[in-house]
C-alpha cells in the first residue's frame, strides 16, 4: 500500500479553496502515473504547532503506481511546486503539501527520502484519515495499527471530519 498525505490551509488563485485545491491536486496524478486508489474524507485541523494561521483541510490517499519511492517523491514535490507551493520557514502556511506516509512498508532513510514518514505516528491529523481509510495498517517500524498509533496519542490537536 502506498499512502499519501494531503494538506493546505491557503486559497489557490487558481483553484480556490484549500478543499478544492487538493481535490485538482488528486486529479492531476493520472497525468505523473498514479492511480488514486481510495480517498479518505476531509478533516479540518488546527496549526501544528498552533499559530494565528488558518486551519488546514487533511486527507489521506491510497496510491497505485509503477514509480520507485525517490521518483514519486520527486513528481509529488514537483506537482506541489506547479500548484504555487512556496518553500519557506518550517509549518508555514501553504497552498498544497504532499507527505509520501508509506511506500509498501519500506523502511527508507536517505538524504532526500524518509519512509515510513518520520512524524506521522504523531500527527493525529494524518491518523484519524488513516484510521477512516485503512484501520488496520501497520507502521513498518513501529508495527502498530493506524488504530492503535491514533488511540496512543495525547488529547488535544482537534481534527474534524468535513461533511462532503
Amino acid at each position: 500500500m502506498i499512502l499519501l498525505g494531503l494538506g493546505g490551509n491557503l486559497a489557490s488563485p487558481e483553484h480556490g479553496s484549500p478543499q478544492a485545491t487538493l481535490s485538482a491536486a488528486l486529479a492531476a496524478l493520472p497525468a505523473l502515473r498514479v492511480c488514486v486508489a481510495e480517498r479518505s474524507s476531509w478533516y479540518r485541523s488546527e496549526p501544528v504547532p498552533r499559530s494565528d494561521q488558518p486551519w488546514y483541510v487533511n486527507a489521506v490517499a491510497a496510491l497505485r503506481t509503477a514509480l520507485d519511492p525517490a521518483c514519486l517523491l520527486a513528481s509529488l514535490l514537483a506537482l506541489e511546486t506547479r500548484f504555487g507551493r512556496m518553500r519557506g520557514a518550517p509549518n508555514a502556511a501553504r497552498v498544497l503539501d504532499l507527505d509520501l506516509l508509506d511506500y509498501d512498508g519500506q523502511v527508507i532513510e536517505s538524504d532526500t527520502l524518509r519512509l515510513p514518514h518520520p512524524r506521522l505516528h504523531l500527527r493525529r491529523f494524518v491518523l484519524a484519515p488513516l484510521v477512516e481509510l485503512a484501520p488496520l495498517w501497520r507502521h513498518p517500524v513501529s508495527g502498530l495499527t493506524a488504530t492503535e498509533l491514533l488511540g496512543g496519542l495525547p488529547p488535544g490537536e482537534p481534527v474534524l471530519r468535513i461533511a462532503e
